[in-house]
Parts: C-alpha cells; sequence; structure tokens
C-alpha cells in the first residue's frame, strides 16, 4: 500500500501526533511496508482499521496535491491477516484501498470513487527480538499497476529501529493530480519509534527518514538522495464497551509532520506539511 506507511524523510515521518501513520500511505500503509499484526495464541490472527486521512503520502509524495489543506479527507480501510507458521516463520496478506473524489469526481478506473487498490503478501521470520519480513506487493490505480519489493529489518528494544528497502520494480498509472509518473527504483527508509502509556492512552513517537538510492524514483528529472524526514505522535484508546469477543476496539489518532527535498520529490505543493488521521482499528 502506497504506505503512511508510504512516504516519509529528509531524513515510513518529522513531526506529527502519528497514531497508526499520520497520513494514508500507499503500500507504505502508514503508512511505509504494511504493519504485520504479530500472532499470539492463535495461529491465525488479523487487524482491520477504518481510517480517515487528511493526505495520501507515498514515500514523501503528496499524491493528491493537498498541500496545508485538511479539508477534503481520504477513505482508508485496511485488512491484514496473519498465520503463524513453525520454526518462527509467520506469513501475511492484506489489502489497503484509497476511496476519495478528488480525482475528478466519481468516476475512476477501478469504479466510483475507488481510486487505488493495493495487495500484499508477506513472509516474515523472527529470532528473539530481531525480525526480517519481505513483503511483495501490487497497487492497481489510473489503470495500471505497479509492482513492489520491501524488504524490512526490526529489532524489538528501545526505540525499536528498523530499516525498510522499498524497491519499485514496474511503475503503475500516474496518480494524483500531478501528473507525471516516476521510474523504477530504490528507496532506503530508517525508523525510529518510541512508545508509552499515559493513563488508558498508548501513545507513539514515530521517526523516519528517507534515502532515494536513485533518481527520478517520482517524477522525471528528480535527484537521487535524502528525499523526506517525518515525525509523528499517534494515539489510541480501547473502545472498552465492545466485547472482547467481538475483537479488540480502539479508537486511533495522529499527527505527521513532513520535512522534503523538492529536488527529490518535485510534485508536492509544499516542502514541509502537517497532515493528520483517525480512524477505528479492530484486531483479532
Amino acid at each position: 500500500m502506497k504506505h503512511n506507511y508510504r512516504r516519509n524523510l529528509m531524513t515510513t515521518q518529522l513531526l506529527a501526533l502519528a497514531l497508526a501513520a499520520g497520513s494514508a500511505v500507499a503500500g507504505e500503509p502508514v503508512t511505509t511496508a504494511p504493519v504485520t499484526p504479530a500472532p499470539a495464541e492463535d495461529v491465525i490472527s488479523g487487524v482491520l482499521k477504518l481510517d480517515f486521512n487528511s493526505h495520501f503520502i507515498s514515500y514523501g509524495n503528496d499524491v493528491w496535491l493537498d498541500g496545508s489543506s485538511m479539508s477534503d479527507p481520504t477513505f482508508n480501510p485496511m485488512l491484514e491477516i496473519a498465520i503463524e507458521l513453525p520454526a518462527g516463520f509467520t506469513a501475511s496478506l492484506g489489502t489497503w484501498w484509497d476511496v476519495n473524489s478528488k480525482n475528478g469526481g466519481d468516476s475512476s478506473p477501478l469504479g466510483g470513487r475507488i481510486q487505488e487498490v493495493d495487495v500484499w503478501a508477506g513472509l516474515a521470520y523472527t529470532v528473539g527480538d530481531f525480525t526480517t519480513k519481505v513483503t511483495y506487493q501490487n497497487w492497481m490505480y489510473s489503470g495500471g499497476t505497479e509492482d513492489i519489493l520491501d524488504i524490512a529489518f526490526s529489532y524489538d528494544t528501545f526505540l525499536s529501529p528498523s530499516i525498510t528497502v522499498h524497491n519499485r520494480l514496474d511503475t503503475g498509472g500516474v496518480a494524483g493530480s500531478g501528473g507525471q509518473a516516476g521510474d523504477e527504483g530504490t528507496v532506503v527508509v530508517g525508523g525510529l519509534s518510541y512508545g508509552f502509556d499515559a493513563g488508558p492512552f498508548s501513545i507513539s513517537i514515530p521517526f523516519n527518514i528517507a534515502y532515494f538510492a536513485t533518481d527520478e524514483f517520482h517524477a522525471p528529472g528528480a535527484d537521487d538522495g535524502l528525499g523526506y524526514g517525518s515525525l509523528g505522535v499517534a494515539a489510541s484508546i480501547p473502545i472498552s464497551f465492545i466485547g472482547s469477543e467481538y475483537g479488540e476496539w480502539t479508537l486511533n489518532g495522529n499527527l505527521t509532520y513532513y520535512i522534503t527535498d523538492s529536488d527529490v520529490i518535485p510534485n508536492n505543493p509544499q516542502s514541509d506539511f502537517l497532515t493528520a488521521g483517525v480512524g477505528i482499528g479492530i484486531a483479532f
């Protein structure tokens, strides 16, 4: 999903109140690669998210050219299923959608207001606190498809360091209102996140910085180098009146501030901007 996760650095994000990611991120849910729910007691588990986001950010690119505006949010449902396998492996399947009327009304190539549908399959391997994951993604939008291979490494310790190597294998259609398509290439995203509880709230403060290893990733003529950095703050609170037999429900909210380099990501209407999101999450 173009992944938040998509689209994080001058350094998957420099200032924001982010709960799951302060903006819609294609492929990158919030955002930058899809987040796999960790199987606990059940062999099969899942996460459903129903989010409204002020922006759709794909690896630092403001897809719908919203800039400083937060008046026309997108609806971004996401579903991911995780299957616990023997010997520390976990398989995942998921989908993320972008639903809005920003591209000239209610008639998109996918039908109605459905502007993009992303699907992915992943395989993760965990040893102790270290996890590595490979995810193949297919993003469908604007009458084309974009193929993605993400390789992610994370360590479950203080500040939760992570590195995601995002590889665009094949370009799709021309998304958003920019009128230009990028090329195949690689973006390396480094991330840190600090989490804590404040009463009933779970708070996280994610920071991301992205390096574009190839030029012309988002648009013809774009440079390689540091493309964006982001800092966010996210909060969630349990919806306690819904019984646990229906899953674990949470109300989520986030803010994320992006700083982007106009030479690396030239189509954004503003190089620095704030995004916001709110939604409901269901873990089962």
